[in-house]
C-alpha cells in the first residue's frame, strides 16, 4: 500500500532521547525513534537525541541521514582513519555501506534516515579492530 507519512506528527509523539551514550539500552533508543516506512531492506527511521551513539554499520547497504533540526558531528571510520563532518539542518549525507559511523549531539539533533538492517553496534574506541 501506498501512503504519505506527515513525519512531524510522527516526531511530536515521541519522546526526545536526552543524555544518549554509546551505552543506552537499546530498548531507549527504540523509543525514541519512529519507523515511517518500509524501504527497501530496511526502513525510514526519524527521531531526536542529545548525546552520542555507539558505533554502528550496515553491511547491506548505504545510509541517507538529513539532519531535520539540531545539529551534530558524524564521525565515519574510513581507511584513513576517522572522518569527522559537522551537519546541520537542511543537510544529508550518505553513509558507505559496511562504515562504522557516529554521531555527536551535545545540543540535541532531529533525524531522518533510510536505514538498512541489520545494524551492527560497537562501544569500542575504534570498532574497526573489534
Amino acid at each position: 500500500m501506498i501512503r504519505a507519512v506527515d513525519v512531524r506528527s510522527a516526531l511530536a509523539e515521541l519522546p526526545a532521547l536526552e543524555g544518549r551514550s554509546a551505552t543506552t539500552p537499546a530498548d531507549q533508543v527504540k523509543a525514541a525513534f519512529a519507523v515511517l516506512a518500509p524501504f527497501r531492506d530496511g526502513s525510514v527511521f526519524a527521531g531526536r537525541f542529545s548525546g552520542e551513539t555507539a558505533w554502528e554499520r550496515h553491511a547491506r547497504g548505504d545510509e541517507l541521514v538529513q539532519v531535520l533540526d539540531g545539529a551534530a558531528t558524524l564521525t565515519i571510520m574510513t581507511a584513513e582513519g576517522p572522518q569527522s563532518l559537522p551537519l546541520s539542518a537542511g543537510m544529508l549525507v550518505v553513509v558507505p555501506r559496511g562504515h562504522w559511523h557516529r554521531f555527536e549531539a551535545p545540543g540535541g539533533v532531529t533525524v531522518l534516515s533510510a536505514t538498512p538492517q541489520p545494524t551492527e553496534h560497537s562501544t569500542s574506541a575504534d570498532p574497526r579492530g573489534a
